[in-house]
């Protein structure tokens, strides 16, 4: 009987001493100071809607990274959330639904970053028992645009940003909402992949457009186009390259001793017609010279003005995959040569 006694009090104080921890746990709080956690605007269900933050360079953003957060709750917990975070396992970035937040009509909203911290920590599980008791900064602007709905023209893409130039879309134009202002040379894009590019140059490819805003988020249009790129046979079309530079390639006795003065300067340096890819044309046009005029011993004598063709320097990959030609009669430049030491007066 004394047995039963002495192990039902055993078992009181175990259960106890137990409960003197969990209470002690429980009234003793910690802190702890969360670094650098963002707030990301979530996308309106309002297609008209845009808000964003402003960036220290006041341009628009739509997720700011506010300086830090301070958790209280037990040590056990605090504990805890400390080795959540180390390993990556509590995530506190932060939502914002501008519509939730009443911030539905044109201008500028203030959010008292605290409240709206506390009110959505209460909505993930991972913060269960703990509250955020401070932050910095604890007032930020909400920007709310009302955006304005447009036709735009839409232009074809490879995903490196060039303008697949042969393209057929249909329909050519979509309308979607835009913030005002939106200038003609922003179209709605489709971007496609290598392998969309080869589908589109047999059978059409349904894409939607889309456009990009200022804060990098990325609208898309409700409506389908269909694209068609010609086979590559068929884009050996015509072209004009323009922004032409001319290179003089002097003799080693005529350099830097002369310069040439051109008489039929606006004929050379006219746009050229060519027969090319989009690609070899981008090409022709992103080299530092697209012609050259080559200068010999004996111009120096020369008492009118030397006729002389001009040399197209096509770039030679594009030539050799026959990707680009001339499309023209060559161009014949007329020029003298000014000694420089006359131009200084000597």
């Amino acid at each position: 009987m004394s047995r039963k006694i002495k192990y039902s009090k055993i078992a009181i104080v175990a259960f106890l001493t137990v409960l003197i921890w969990v209470w002690a746990d429980l009234a003793l709080d910690e802190t702890l100071l969360v670094p650098n956690v963002s707030i990301s605007i979530v996308k309106s269900s309002n297609p008209a809607l845009w808000a964003t933050f402003k960036n220290d360079d006041d341009t628009p953003v739509s997720s700011i990274s506010i300086k830090h957060i301070v958790l209280k709750g037990p040590i056990s917990r605090i504990g805890e959330a400390k080795r959540e975070l180390s390993n990556g396992l509590l995530n506190l970035d932060f939502a914002l639904n501008p519509e939730l937040q009443e911030m539905t009509t044109a201008g500028s909203h203030p959010l008292t970053v605290l409240d709206f911290l506390r009110k959505r920590s209460n909505e993930i599980t991972e913060l269960a028992s703990l509250t955020v008791e401070s932050c910095e900064p604890n007032r930020l602007t909400v920007n709310v645009e009302m955006l304005v709905k447009t036709s735009l023209t839409v232009k074809c893409f490879d995903q490196g940003g060039r303008l697949q130039e042969f393209q057929s879309i249909v329909p050519d134009a979509v309308t979607m909402f835009v913030p005002e202002g939106w200038g003609r040379d922003k179209p709605a894009r489709v971007a496609l992949t290598p392998s969309e590019i080869e589908q589109a140059r047999s059978t059409s490819v349904k894409q939607r457009p889309y456009i990009v805003l200022a804060d990098g988020q990325e609208r898309q249009s409700d409506n389908f186009v269909q694209v068609r790129i010609p086979p590559e046979e068929d884009m050996l079309g015509k072209k004009k390259a323009r922004g032409v530079t001319v290179k003089y390639c002097f003799s080693a006795n005529t350099q830097g001793k002369y310069r040439v003065d051109v008489e039929n300067k606006a004929a050379v340096e006219n746009e050229i017609d060519i027969r090319a890819t989009p690609d070899a044309k981008q090409a022709y046009e992103d080299e530092e010279y697209q012609v050259s005029l080559e200068i010999y011993d004996d111009d120096v004598d020369a008492t009118d003005w030397v006729p002389r063709v001009l040399k197209y320097d096509f770039p030679p990959e594009y030539v050799r995959k026959g990707e680009i030609e001339l499309d023209q009669d060559p161009v014949t430049a007329k020029f003298k040569l000014i000694s420089l030491s006359s131009d200084d007066g000597s």
